[in-house]
């Protein structure tokens, strides 16, 4: 099971954007849907029926799509890079994720990559595009600006030290000429419990920043998993609902427990709705009154 799953947040557009994603990229597969219940079509003011959430994957990368309404944006602060190995490759996934959407950087050659492109699709959601060869194919790219500028490299040293199998794979400073402050973080690449992440930071006057459009559900398989990243992941940041946060340097997590996921797709039907019932009145989600809902006869 992937360790970390990028969610997407959408605006009633989430089956439109993922059949844009999974056409796009050839290794894709659309895997589950759920849909608004009572429950949760009542705490959200959405339709009850109409979709809630996706689960696809892209090129090996596990994402949720969601539909939750006009309350959150999508900013670059957040972007996925594209590996792309030829120039057929990277012609035709910057052709379909730039129609009607927003040219960052024009697809050509920087001091950097032979092709390279920053595009912001027509829902919103920003790509990174690399003639280059590497594996993963997607990243998540955390883009620190504005307030959170200069605290990449500390960012990073602070998420590795919570999870397992972390690291920082590299780092890569402004020098002199580059066009950036010395000494602030150019490009790095880290590891988080098997899940690759980039992190850059600029000093321009980006008029945006991170946002809970892009957060990053994290799987636990124990309550004592939860209650760490729960209290270290809000430490200077913010608990929301549903195991919802902010952490000090903008970016959001949701903490949860794999079982949650399996009672939610329980085949009785009255069972996940007790459970979703259950989890929408929680911050931090507890798996006792989770099972406690679950097992009500």
């Amino acid at each position: 099971m992937q360790k970390i799953i990028p969610c997407l947040w959408f605006d009633d557009d989430a089956e439109y954007a993922v059949n844009l994603y999974t056409s796009t990229f050839k290794n894709s597969e659309l895997s589950y849907v759920s849909y608004y219940d009572e429950a949760n079509a009542e705490a959200s003011g959405r339709p009850e029926g109409s979709v809630l959430t996706i689960e696809f994957e892209l090129e090996g990368c596990n994402f949720v799509a969601l539909n939750g309404g006009p309350v959150f944006k999508f900013t670059p602060a957040v972007s996925f890079f594209i590996n792309c190995s030829t120039e057929d490759e990277i012609d035709e996934i910057y052709d379909k994720l730039s129609e009607d959407g927003a040219i960052l950087m024009p697809l050509q050659k920087y001091p950097f990559s032979e092709k390279y492109s920053w595009v912001q699709d027509k829902y919103g959601l920003s790509w990174q595009l690399s003639l280059a060869e590497g594996s993963p194919k997607i990243t998540p790219s955390l883009l620190f600006v504005g307030d959170q500028f200069g605290r990449a490299e500390e960012a990073m040293n602070f998420y590795t030290s919570l999870f397992e199998n972390s690291g920082i794979n590299t780092i890569a400073l402004y020098e002199p000429g580059e066009g950036g402050e010395v000494g602030k973080v150019k490009y790095a690449s880290f590891t988080l419990d098997g899940n690759t992440f980039n992190a850059m930071e600029s000093n321009l006057d980006h008029q945006y920043t991170f946002t809970p459009a892009v957060s990053f559900l994290v799987n636990c398989k124990d309550q004592e998993e939860v209650d760490m990243f729960w209290e270290e992941l809000s430490r200077g940041g913010e608990k929301s609902v549903c195991g919802w946060l902010q952490d000090q340097y903008g970016v959001s997590w949701q903490i949860v427990p794999t079982i949650l996921d399996e009672m939610l797709k329980d085949e009785d039907p009255e069972k996940a709705q007790r459970v979703m019932k259950a989890m929408l009145k929680m911050t931090k989600i507890e798996i006792e009154g989770l099972k406690e809902a679950y097992e009500v006869n």
